[in-house]
């Protein structure tokens, strides 16, 4: 006997809604094998790397403020008792 008549007879026996389950899991694994007879959809070419400035430039100035380098700023260093 063909595995296909084996199959067909065990899913006769089955309730109708184990049956459509049976339909189910046939359906995907009919999904599974399209999904992996398809060609791979090539990937975008890597691009060239990108400096730190050209990621950030939209944040750039964002912080600006009078002040200068707080680490050399005589007002700030007076103010905080720091020589």
């Amino acid at each position: 006997m063909l595995t296909l008549e084996i199959a067909i007879q065990k899913i006769q026996q089955l309730p109708p809604e184990q049956q459509n389950k049976v339909i189910e899991f046939i359906e995907f694994l009919e999904f599974q094998a399209r999904r992996t007879l398809q060609p791979q959809t090539p990937t975008a070419p890597e691009t060239a790397e990108t400096s730190f400035a050209d990621a950030t430039k939209e944040f750039i100035g964002c912080l600006d403020s009078d002040l200068e380098d707080l680490s050399h700023n005589p007002k700030y260093l007076e103010k905080f008792g720091r020589s």
